[in-house]
């Protein structure tokens, strides 16, 4: 497959006012993603995963190294990449369809198409019924569902997700996370996936790219293979999930434990 984004080089660097230097958030980042696929990025606090993502959607520019989406350098916010964040950012004098359909208004899509469109994209996130809902009407989970349809209703290749589930509850965040693996086997875009959770990226990722502590550094990729999740009851207790969940846990605990160390004073 070929690669949908490639990442050459990234360093980003923010001015530390108070102690007159710079901060490296991101240093020396290195890495494709194909057409399709499915990447989490996991990391210590800190270690520059949302920094990453605002890169990648464009809301800020590398200090250095490249940013290619479809072989065209990122040079800004895009209708190319849709992006999630852990909070909704809803309108709440909107409803449900109101919501998504925001989105298209701002494109120049047509009233009755609009409509149709939110609709589409409504029922796909599994909230037919619930269009005239208000945001305040809803749960967390259907709130996250609303933005996730906003998001995939004008159609971009890249879906970009700032832990879009750390704030639900358990139960909610597993049923949303079968719910996405759901919509992206059905719609095939590329999606790019923070999270802090280990279950969560093994449970989610084809490839799990971890960072280490501060300056962020691609430390490993690890592919995930555990075959079609929907196939297996019980997929997060099965040996094969355990030991991804093992490397993974021991890549990051290393970096926890060095970044412990910097902040302690001796």
């Amino acid at each position: 497959m070929t690669a949908h984004i490639s990442l050459r080089g990234v360093t980003k660097k923010f001015p530390d006012r108070r102690n007159r230097t710079e901060l490296t958030a991101l240093d020396g980042i290195d890495l494709d993603v194909a057409a399709g696929e499915f990447v989490v990025v996991v990391g210590p606090s800190g270690c520059g995963k949302s920094t990453l993502l605002d890169l990648l959607g464009g809301l800020t520019t590398p200090t250095s190294g490249r940013i290619l989406v479809d072989g065209k350098p990122v040079t800004g916010p895009g209708l190319d990449r849709g992006t999630v964040f852990q909070q909704y950012a809803l309108l709440p004098w909107r409803t449900a369809q109101g919501n998504v359909e925001f989105g298209l208004e701002a494109v120049g899509v047509p009233r009755r198409e609009r409509a149709e469109r939110a609709r589409e994209f409504l029922d796909l996130v599994g909230l037919t019924g619930f269009e005239h809902r208000h945001p305040h009407e809803l749960s967390g989970g259907m709130r996250q569902r609303v933005a996730i349809a906003r998001s995939l209703a004008y159609d971009p290749g890249v879906l970009l997700m700032d832990e879009p589930f750390a704030a639900l509850d358990a139960q909610t965040r597993e049923s949303l996370q079968d719910e996405l693996l759901r919509i992206w086997e059905r719609t095939g875009k590329t999606v790019v996936f923070i999270t802090h959770g280990i279950e969560e990226a093994v449970y989610l990722g084809q490839r799990v790219a971890v960072l280490t502590s501060r300056p962020g550094r691609l430390k490993r990729v690890v592919p995930i293979d555990l075959g079609a999740r929907a196939d297996t009851v019980d997929l997060r207790s099965s040996p094969e999930f355990g030991r991804y969940r093992h490397e993974i846990w021991t890549l990051l605990h290393d970096e926890v434990a060095r970044a412990q160390k910097e902040v302690v004073p001796a």
